[in-house]
């Protein structure tokens, strides 16, 4: 039986693999999570059983979903099998039981280590009745990682645990699954959680409804309005549980211009009902006055909680240059009714911050260049984009690289906060249908796959991480380590040992796309450390 050991950024297929780079050692920051792939090529058909002895080292099956729409005509060459639809690596389950192999085909556990104090470690391959036995060297550097200080979000889709699990949103078994997917999140450094004041206007289409998952509770008399915050509270209080720092509050007009009011429900004298929408002109009278007593009531409560250095704010996602006089009515509300809290939206156009409509813009990593060293706090978000220019992003059939270099970049123009649209929507474009995410990755051929979701909802409510997002994990773990390397040494020197070795100076689509590159470099910062 072939064996290889080989780096993070591998993805094994049966026939080949990709970003193969052989390695014998981990090296890695104490308590920090490195990871490795074990493939393994028998010579006829069998079943093999990977162990271990070591408490700190988990294993993984790593399971193939389908893929059909990967990426747009119009990429780059830098694609897995040309993102040719197929099946790909990329659901993590733990391992529980024999793997089958097939004879003169690759297959491929996930091997994840958290660094204690180890001077190997050593996974057992069993099959045939034979042994046998493949050991790292560890290299663990005395020093931790400091608190992680990037601010870091991918949405949260409570509605979609909710439909996929075929539960009633907030009943204590749905609450038990919020529970599961947020300790995963933040398991993987999504620090920030998206919190559904009322329904996230988020990627639904004109005129329809995503599930409720509302959070306020909502009382109308006379167009005079109470709100209960019960159910706020527990989502808060959970978050916090779960080692979240942040709370940032879903939208409060809709995506895309913000021309109307979100889903907002409510008990009425004719009973419980929807009172803003589609429907709701979002700079008109009555949801400005609903908006005024919100906010009064919401920063009582936020008081009260003592959370206002932890809470943000959203108006609109991703309004256009086109709709900037609607999106200025909206900030200019926001800014007078929550204007001592932070409000950031994703946007690409600098004519809103020049303007003054927003002090935290969140601009697509292709766009970052107009941002950086221009505002006070510097974020990026990336999407269904950049997929081309060898920008990274995190689709099923980019290279892992493509997925990691991100913290190398997000250090290099000094990001504060990075956020990310998919954590779990598992619905199609504009939520017009529910989708098994095992099944269907690409959001019904709207989106390149992988782009809506990196956890996958188990069995039992728990949720199994993708080897995209271990990947994404490893890139905030990069960048922390540069943040620690910049407290010893200082940002301009910490920047020449990163670039250090490259023609040109790293950004955003200039990066050698070589693994070997990374996890040296790695190791290189590691070992200053």
């Amino acid at each position: 039986m072939e064996i290889k050991v080989l780096s993070s950024l591998a993805k094994v297929f049966c026939n080949e693999i990709y970003g193969e780079y052989e390695i014998d050692t981990l090296s890695c920051l104490k308590k920090e999570r490195t990871s490795f792939v074990i493939a393994v090529k028998p010579e006829k058909d069998t079943e093999a059983s990977f162990s271990t002895d070591c408490k700190n080292l988990k294993i993984f099956k790593i399971v193939f979903v389908p893929a059909e729409h990967l990426a747009d005509d119009d990429r780059d060459d830098y694609y897995i099998r040309n993102a040719i639809k197929g099946y790909y690596p990329d659901v993590l389950v733990p391992l529980d039981g024999a793997v089958s192999l097939k004879a003169n085909e690759w297959t491929a556990v996930w091997c994840e280590y958290t660094a204690e104090d180890e001077k190997e470690v050593s996974v057992v391959i069993d099959a045939d009745g034979k042994s046998e036995t493949v050991t790292l060297q560890t290299e663990i550097a005395e020093t931790s990682l400091d608190e992680q200080t990037l601010i870091c979000t991918h949405w949260f889709h409570a509605d979609c645990l909710a439909d996929y699990y075929n539960v009633e949103v907030f009943s204590e078994e749905h609450w038990k699954y919020v529970e599961n997917f947020m300790k995963s999140a933040n398991a993987h450094g999504i620090n920030f959680i998206l919190t559904p004041l009322f329904t996230p206007p988020l990627d639904t289409e004109v005129g329809g409804e995503r599930t409720t998952v509302q959070l306020v509770d909502v009382k109308r008399y006379n167009y005079q309005y109470t709100f209960g915050f019960d159910k706020l509270k527990r989502w808060i209080d959970l978050a916090f549980s779960c080692g979240m720092k942040y709370i940032e509050f879903s939208h409060l007009y809709t995506q895309w211009g913000a021309a109307h009011a979100p889903k907002i429900m409510a008990e009425t004298t004719d009973g419980y009902k929807r009172i803003f929408g589609w429907e709701t002109n979002a700079h008109g009278k009555r949801y400005e006055d609903f908006l005024r007593q919100f906010a009064k009531a919401l920063i009582e409560f936020i008081d009260k909680e003592g959370i206002r250095d932890k809470v943000m704010f959203h108006t609109s996602d991703e309004p256009s240059t086109e709709g900037i006089l609607k999106y200025r009515k909206s900030a200019n509300l926001m800014n007078e009714l929550f204007g001592e809290f932070k409000t950031i939206d994703a946007l690409s156009s600098f004519v809103f911050y020049k303007t003054g409509l927003i002090k935290t813009p969140v601009p697509c990593l292709d766009h970052i260049e107009r941002f950086a060293g221009k505002v006070p706090e510097l974020w990026t978000y990336y999407c269904c984009g950049p997929y081309k220019e060898y920008m990274p992003n995190r689709f099923i059939a980019m290279p892992s690289l493509r997925n990691r270099v991100l913290g190398f970049i997000m250090y290099k123009y000094d990001v504060k906060g990075f956020l990310q649209w998919g954590l779990n929507f598992y619905n199609t474009q504009y939520s017009k249908e529910h989708i098994n995410p095992f099944e269907v990755t690409d959001a019904g051929g709207k989106f390149p796959a992988g782009d809506s979701f990196v956890l996958y909802p188990a069995d039992d409510g728990t949720a199994y991480a993708s080897l995209r997002f271990k990947v994404f994990y490893d890139a905030i773990q990069d960048f922390e380590a540069l943040r620690l390397l910049e407290k010893k040494i200082g940002r301009e020197e910490t920047l020449k040992i990163l670039e250090s070795g490259l023609e040109k100076p790293l950004d955003n689509k200039n990066y050698p796309h070589c693994e070997k590159w990374l996890i040296e470099k790695r190791r290189e910062i590691n070992s200053l450390l």
